[in-house]
This record gives structure tokens, sequence and C-alpha cells, in this order.
């Protein structure tokens, strides 16, 4: 290997490892959650169990062709006729004629003799085999549009089950989303909490001195322990927490994450305007889907009022061994049947008009839906409007509390403030770093809901 060529290969290893170290970045994780998270597949199965209930709906327009194989043995008069008769093997002894022949005398004298003269060839005739093979084709000409409505109904459930799935995709996009600046905001919090937990341990030491000097009592160092140990628990709180999410990530990716590559920012923004939410909202989407059926509910509510007309075409061939003499023995027959009913007591006539309302009522929720939808939006707008005015606030009230403790540390130095004076600041620093961390969560929530509410559009 030349020396170019394990640069190359050592940078390649340097840059493998960097990514490694910097972890699962966001845009790779929903690659791999549209491959692999379970529930996104389950409803794709679903969405290719309805196309082919599609193609089966569209089939039935095309008929049907069957091939029928007989195989018989009998010595039943009627069948052993029907056989030979089918199998164009027919003769006049079939028909009696031998004992016909043998009476010949009786014509004229005795005619009523003759004729109840009983054929024994006709009446008990031998076993006769019988092997027919047949085609037969059936195709509906005109059903009233049932099978057109059927058709177009099936491809309105399958563009429901793609909303489905697309939906179950956003859904799980959101939680991810949301997971990846959780963990951003819970980073942020814990560093928080470490700076104040590395200030308290510099008040501990510094305290200790203070002891020794005779400027602080025992009971400082306890109040600084206990508040130390308070941190202490609250990182480990956070750290679960973590670990938490670590877990709920492995799970909708299908496979281990052990460390992501946080956000820049520990929120996201979002520009979207009522439009854009009404253009793209799945609910609404599949509301309209819905009302399309409907209105193919009232076609097809209406196809009985229609007569059905179909056409068969049939072909085939018998004989008393299998194949024997085909194209001797093949015979062809078509045909076409109409059908219509004209009175079934009014039993059309309530369906139709069951339908005609059922569709009436799909509209208005359809409606609904959208103000409803509307609704949702303003509302949501108007909490993210609230939670970032809170958010800088808080922002300022953390910067506030930092400050204020530094201050008091200071002054419990020169002795101007006791221990507990410095704890109670700390107290609000800690609960200020907790309460952002709570109100940036909530604005999170609310801004990936509208990106939820116009199906992953942001």
């Amino acid at each position: 290997m030349t020396n170019l060529s394990r640069i190359f290969s050592a940078s390649l290893f340097i840059g493998s490892c960097h990514l490694m170290a910097a972890g699962l970045s966001l845009p790779a994780a929903l690659e791999i959650l549209d491959n692999n998270n379970l529930e996104i597949k389950t409803a794709n199965l679903d969405l290719q169990s309805a196309q082919s209930d599609t193609s089966i709906a569209k089939g039935y327009n095309y008929g049907s062709l069957d091939f029928t194989q007989n195989a018989m043995r009998s010595n039943d008069a009627g069948n052993v006729f029907g056989f030979k008769l089918s199998s164009r093997e027919a003769d006049f002894g079939d028909f009696g004629f031998n004992d016909f022949l043998n009476n010949m005398g009786l014509i004229g004298s005795n005619n009523a003799q003759l004729l109840a003269i009983q054929p024994k060839d006709l009446n008990y005739p031998g076993y006769q085999n019988y092997f027919q093979s047949k085609l037969t084709y059936m195709v509906p000409l005109y059903t009233g549009g049932k099978l057109s409505a059927y058709g177009d109904i099936s491809e309105k459930m399958e563009s429901i089950k793609k909303l489905d799935a697309d939906q179950m995709k956003t859904e799980k996009r959101y939680e991810l989303r949301k997971s990846y600046y959780d963990m951003a905001l819970l980073q942020n919090s814990i560093d928080h909490m470490q700076t104040i937990h590395k200030n308290i341990s510099t008040l501990e030491r510094t305290t200790n001195m203070m002891i020794q000097e005779g400027y602080a009592k025992k009971v400082d160092l306890l109040e600084v322990e206990a508040r130390k140990a308070n941190v202490d628990r609250s990182i480990i709180e956070m750290e679960a927490n973590k670990k938490l999410l670590y877990h709920y990530l492995s799970f909708l990716l299908n496979e281990h994450v052990s460390e992501i590559e946080l956000p820049r920012n520990d929120y996201p923004t979002s520009a979207l305007s009522e439009a854009d939410i009404l253009a793209n909202n799945t609910d609404l989407q599949k509301a309209n889907n819905g009302l399309e059926i409907r209105e193919k509910m009232v076609d097809l509510a209406y196809a009985p009022f229609l007569p059905v007309i179909g056409a068969f075409a049939e072909a085939s061939t018998a004989d008393n061994t299998f194949l024997g003499d085909f194209s001797d023995h093949k015979g062809y027959t078509i045909g076409a049947r109409l059908s219509w009913n004209l009175f079934n007591g009014g039993v059309d006539k309530y369906s139709l008009e069951k339908a005609r309302i059922e569709k009436l009522k799909t509209s208005t929720q359809v409606e609904l839906a959208k103000k409803g939808i509307a609704l949702q939006y303003d509302k949501i707008r108007t909490e993210i409007e609230s939670l970032n005015t809170q958010v800088k606030s808080l922002e300022k009230e953390q910067e506030l509390a930092d400050q204020i403790y530094k201050n008091y540390e200071g002054r419990y130095h020169e002795h101007l403030v006791s221990m507990s004076d410095v704890i109670i600041k700390q107290s609000q620093q800690i609960e200020k770093v907790l309460n952002l961390q709570m109100v940036k969560n909530k604005r999170n929530e609310r801004i990936f809901a509208l990106e939820k509410l116009s199906n992953g559009v942001k």
C-alpha cells in the first residue's frame, strides 16, 4: 500500500470514528424510522391489503372463465339417455325400437296395446360412462352501476388507507423529533444543574475553610451538603430520564440507540398558516374521501331500480371415454340474461333515501371537521405565542437568579448574609432552571403538534 493510500484510509477511519462519536443525527434517524418502525410497516401492509381489495373489486368487471370436467357412470334411465344425447351417440335402439319392431303385427289392429308396450332398452339401460369437458365464460354487461361504484369505493378506501399510512408515519416522525428536542432540553438542564453542582462544591470547600478559621458554623456546612445532595438527586433523575428517552428512541427505530447528535437549538420553529393546515390535514382528507364514498353509496342504492344484464358463452365436448371423438362431439352455447326487480315492498326506495341522508350527514361532518381543525390551529398558535413569552421571561429570570446567587455567595464570604440566605437563592436558581425546561418542553410539544396537524409539513 502506498503512503497516499494509507493516509486516505486513515482519514476514512478517523472520519467514521468521528461520526460514531457524534451520535445518530436526526435526519439519519428519520430515514431509519421510515424503514424500520414496526407500526409504519404495519400501516404499509394495511395499504397493500387495501390495494388488493381494489384489484378484487375491479376484477369482477371482467367476468369469470371456468373449466369443468365431469366423469360419471350410471344406469339411471334419464342419465344414460342424457349422456348419449349429450355425446351425440343416441340411436333408435335407445328409444326402445327393438320392442316396437317385435310387435309390428299390432299396428292397425290394436294400436292401443302397441303404445302400452314399455321399451326395455329405454327404461332399463346398461351402465354408461360419461366424460364431459366444458369451458364457460360469464360476464356482466350492465349492473346498474354497481360494479363501477364498488370499484370507486375500493379506490377511495385505498386512498384512506394510504392517508392512514402517511398519518402513522407523521405520528412516529413527530415522536422521534420531539424526543430529540426533549433530549436537547434535558441535556441543557443537566448542564445547568452540573454548573450549579460545581458552584455548590466550591461553596462546600469554602465553608469548610471558614469553619476551620472560625467564621462559619457546622450547620452552614450541613445546609450546603443537603443542597448538594438535592442537586445530585435532580441530576440522577435527569440522567434516568435520558436513559428512558434512549430506550424510547430504540423502540421507535427498532434498533439499539446509545448516542444521538443533539439539535443545535433546543427548540424548533414553525411558520405554518391556517391554509397550510387545511390543505394538508390527514383527517380532513380522509373526511373528503369519506364524503365521496357516501356519494358512491347513493349510486349503489339507486342501482336496484335498474335492470341487470349478463352474457355467457359455453363450449363443451362429451363421450363415453375421456376426450374421445373430441371434435365430432363438441358443442357451443351462447346467451344473455336480463333480470329486473319491479317491486320489493319499497325497500329500495327507503334504502336510497337513507343513502342520501347519510351523504348529507357526512357533508355536514366534513364542514364541522374543517371548523374544528381551524379552531385547533388557532388554539395551538395562541398557546405557542403565550409559551414563547413565558420562555423569554423565564430566561431573564434565570439569568437574574444566577447573578443573585453569585452576589449572595460573595456576600456570605464577607459575612453579610447567612448560609440559609445563600441556599434560598440557590433554590430559586434551580427552580428557574427546572421551570424553564418545563415551559420549553411544552412549547416544543405545541410546535410539533402544529406540524402533526399539517401531516408533517413544516
